[in-house]
């Protein structure tokens, strides 16, 4: 194993969410309004998440100077402390591990507000397969292939898969 690799897992595990000792009550009414506003009128979060959870990109090492296994378990550590933090990362199923970590690490220059309830996800698909960041793997390229017009051909039953 890489030995920088337990201290970047400690530092990933102390950038979780701290749960606070006093409850956070939900925001009023307004306030929640006047947040829903602000995001359908697009304006952009005042920070990265980096800046919320402490860890910047230099932290982490090139994918090339690590093992898939490596990159895995820093992946898994990386996704909890999303969680910690009320955000997730969406990626297709089948996307390389090497492409994942990027990614994963790229989410700390993301520009982003934390919720303090429900999740919010960072989404690199557009649904625009042609300009997509996943290229072949973009889950979306089978539609755009297939000339699929019709929003019933997208159900999983149409497509051959099991609903759930």
């Amino acid at each position: 194993m890489h030995p920088y690799i337990p201290h970047l897992l400690s530092d990933i595990a102390a950038a979780q969410r701290i749960e606070p000792e006093t409850p956070v009550y939900p925001q009023t009414f307004k306030e929640e309004m006047e947040e829903i506003e602000r995001w359908v009128a697009g304006e952009e979060p005042l920070y990265s998440f980096g800046y919320y959870c402490g860890l910047n990109p230099a932290q982490f090492p090139p994918p090339t100077q690590l093992t898939n296994k490596e990159m895995v378990l820093v992946n898994d550590a990386f996704k909890q402390m999303l969680f910690t933090w009320n955000l997730d990362a969406s990626f297709p199923l089948d996307l390389p591990i090497p492409f994942t970590y990027d990614l994963l690490v790229k989410t700390l220059t993301e520009k982003t507000t934390i919720p303090n309830s429900g999740f919010m996800s960072f989404d690199y698909c557009s649904g625009y397969a042609p300009d997509c960041i996943f290229k072949k793997y973009c889950s979306c390229l089978q539609y755009w292939n297939n000339g699929v017009d019709n929003i019933d051909d997208f159900s999983p039953l149409a497509l051959g898969k099991p609903p759930f």
